[in-house]
């Protein structure tokens, strides 16, 4: 701003059209709906906007709207690297249309996520974006009521009018049990989260689907860990569990997410067992950090950004009808899992 500006009163979008010497309502469509304004007319109340250092008035935006002209969004846990991916994509579609994102997470609390479906709606968010914390619909069934719009964000929906993007996890874990039975491994490992996450049910269902299919009996030939919660202490903790389980030890380990991968590979580590010689790991995400570890993280690849980018586009695009959108994973092989590879 320059110094002359400095201490003066905001400019108004009257004084935008006085200099422009067009109407208020031409400056609304510029600001709005510049498709309606000719590009000349455009051209020259921008260069008044820039001039004048006009910023619009929010406040009386909404009140005069009656929203705030945001969209919300409730994911499991944001300090998940999914998760964060996942919102990135989400805020970039919101912003093309000059919406602002409210994120938040429900740390898979039924109670929190309810509280925050409560505090957008009252807030008259234009929609809302959830990762539910349980299978019921309840929370949201109450929020739709009202007349909010809803999206379910990495889950497919389980009604006909409820939009949602989602990614086949089920194949997903067909295809991280199918990697490791191709490098010969019998008995494997699996860190799985609480069945009350859909992602934790399907992953698990693949697995098993894996190991029928080439002949094995799962209870004999998968050693399962579970967790209460998806984080890198708890991979840490499950994957100790699992090599003191009695019986065989396990030559590889499917963990649930990268995240519990993560810890699972600090305990592998610690113990002194070599990856992937002695134990070979695969993962689920493919966030940021699979790749950086010192043993490059094998990992079931899901869209992040995508998935997060479809969402927002079917709450706000212009959609009739509600669409159930699932992706594919791909498996993206790394040393973790593949012994003599560099």
């Amino acid at each position: 701003m320059s110094d002359e500006r400095r201490g003066a009163p905001r400019a108004t979008i009257a004084d935008v059209a006085r200099r422009a010497e067009v109407s208020v309502g031409t400056v609304s469509n510029v600001l709005n709906r510049p498709d309606r304004v000719a590009p000349a007319t455009l051209g020259r109340v921008r260069a008044v906007i820039e001039e004048l250092d006009f910023v619009r008035n929010a406040s009386a935006r909404q009140l005069r709207e009656g929203h705030v002209r945001a969209v919300g969004a409730v994911v499991l846990d944001i300090a998940n690297p999914f998760f964060t991916e996942m919102s990135r994509g989400i805020e970039d579609r919101v912003a093309r249309d000059d919406y602002t994102l409210m994120l938040c997470s429900s740390d898979e609390d039924p109670a929190r996520e309810a509280r925050y479906l409560r505090l957008f709606a009252e807030q008259g968010v234009d929609g809302i974006l959830v990762a539910p914390s349980r299978s019921t619909m309840d929370n949201l069934e109450r929020i739709r009521k009202r007349g909010t719009n809803v999206v379910l964000l990495d889950y497919m929906s389980p009604l006909p009018d409820l939009s949602s993007v989602a990614v086949d996890d089920v194949a997903g874990g067909r295809l991280a049990v199918d990697h490791l039975l191709a490098q010969g491994h019998r008995t494997i490992g699996f860190l799985n989260g609480p069945p009350s996450i859909r992602q934790c049910v399907d992953r698990r269902d693949g697995v098993i689907a894996g190991l029928v299919a080439a002949g094995l009996d799962p209870g004999e030939h998968l050693v399962e860990v579970g967790m209460d919660s998806l984080n890198a202490n708890n991979g840490a903790r499950a994957m100790a569990a699992l090599l003191a389980a009695p019986g065989t030890r396990p030559s590889a380990t499917f963990c649930v997410n990268d995240v519990t991968a993560l810890g699972a590979l600090r305990t592998l580590r610690e113990e002194g067992v070599r990856v992937p010689d002695e134990m070979a790991v695969v993962g689920y995400d493919d966030v940021h950090f699979a790749a950086e570890l010192t043993v490059p993280l094998t990992s079931v690849r899901q869209p992040m950004q995508q998935i997060g980018w479809t969402a927002a586009d079917l709450l706000l695009g212009d959609h009739d009808d509600a669409r159930q959108v699932v992706f594919q994973p791909d498996l993206v092989v790394r040393r973790s899992s593949v012994v003599g590879t560099a």
